[in-house]
């Protein structure tokens, strides 16, 4: 068993409970990080090479998304293991049975991640009744088809700028992860004035210095296809997106994507965090330390779980879109405030921001729920 206990620290994790279903081939893992301001809410995690340590990380990552965002939910995360493109009826008795696994676990609020959707979400409330981002027909607000987290990142990008020396007009933009926040990221910039010039899936990576027209890439995306398929443009390796020069770089995919060892290779003067945790923390103070603004993920991802949370709460899209507008934009500022003022890395000023809020919620509890070691099931 992986070794987890070196992860736990005064605000959790609370829970981390591993499934297992032989008869329908099920393996997976919940971890409950953090419900001092409420139940927690994370995307369940779909791929063939999860682990118990990403899920512990992602969760504390919602712990502080959810603390930075102003959400009444704490911080979670379920990883599933398997491959998202298996076979749909399968896949719904994966989920369906990974949600009656965890019927029980009230501290837990199930939400689309990646490997994951709507359509899976409402498996879940059709089995238990405790999932956000359904779809539209049964009264969600489907987070991906709107757009929620990369309406979100464009604002992020939008405040950045005032700390950067480049305008958003005509800057060249590169999206690492060309699902729903990718794609969604890259229309919602390239629609305000940058140029997308590089994009990349699980299969490849494409670029194009003259730029690449998003519309012809959601398409393909949508039948099934490779960013690959586009023509008029240059086919790279999947990895090699990281070289590419630009203005802005989006990464929104895996974990850990940019690291210590390919760190150097990055030519950028911007990067969002679309992804959760995809650049590791040694990485993003060596960009700060060559002057590359780095976002990091729990400010600048946030759209996506407020607007899950909004609707678990019958809010309506509108002002599911002027919430994320306003939370991103003061919580941006915020941070590259402390980091201008205080000369702390962008990460630092957000983790001491976020963790504070949840420290303070903490202090409202009669009793501590975080005195004693994890507990493991």
């Amino acid at each position: 068993m992986e070794n987890i206990f070196k992860f736990a620290d005064d605000l959790g994790p609370l829970k981390v409970i591993h499934v297992h279903e032989p008869s329908v081939n099920l393996k997976a893992v919940l971890v409950v990080d953090n419900i001092a301001k409420g139940p927690s809410i994370g995307g369940v995690r779909m791929a063939a090479d999860v682990s118990t340590e990403e899920c512990i990380r992602l969760a504390r990552a919602m712990t502080f998304k959810n603390a930075a965002a102003g959400l009444a939910y704490g911080g979670g995360k379920a990883v599933l293991y398997g491959d998202p493109k298996m076979p749909k009826t399968e896949k719904e008795q994966l989920i369906r049975a990974l949600a009656n696994a965890l019927r029980n676990e009230n501290t837990y609020i199930f939400a689309p991640d990646m490997g994951t959707d709507e359509e899976c979400m409402a498996w879940v409330r059709d089995e238990i009744g405790r999932a956000v981002g359904l779809p539209r027909e049964i009264g969600g607000i489907p987070l991906d088809e709107i757009g929620a987290t990369g309406f979100g990142l464009s604002h992020v990008v939008d405040v950045a700028l005032d700390y950067c020396d480049f305008a958003l007009e005509g800057a060249h933009l590169v999206v690492q992860g060309f699902g729903a926040v990718g794609r969604n990221a890259a229309g919602f910039l390239t629609r305000q004035g940058a140029k997308l010039v590089a994009v990349a899936d699980s299969h490849g990576a494409i670029h194009n210095p003259e730029g690449l027209d998003v519309d012809r890439l959601i398409a393909l995306k949508t039948e099934g296809k490779c960013v690959t398929d586009y023509l008029d443009a240059k086919k790279l390796a999947r990895d090699d997106v990281i070289d590419v020069d630009c203005d802005i770089w989006i990464p929104a995919a895996r974990p850990d994507v940019i690291n210590e060892d390919n760190v150097s290779r990055l030519n950028t003067k911007l990067v969002v965090e679309g992804a959760n945790i995809p650049i590791t923390h040694a990485a993003e103070k060596m960009l700060h330390d060559k002057g590359v603004l780095c976002v990091p993920d729990f400010i600048a991802n946030a759209g996506g779980v407020i607007c899950a949370a909004m609707e678990f709460e019958g809010a309506n899209q509108a002002a599911v879109f002027a919430t994320i507008e306003e939370k991103l934009r003061m919580n941006t500022a915020q941070v590259l405030e402390d980091v201008k003022h205080k000369q702390v890395l962008p990460r630092k000023a957000a983790m001491d921001m976020a963790f504070g809020r949840v420290k303070k919620a903490m202090s409202y509890r009669r009793y501590s729920l975080f005195s004693c070691a994890p507990e493991f099931i």
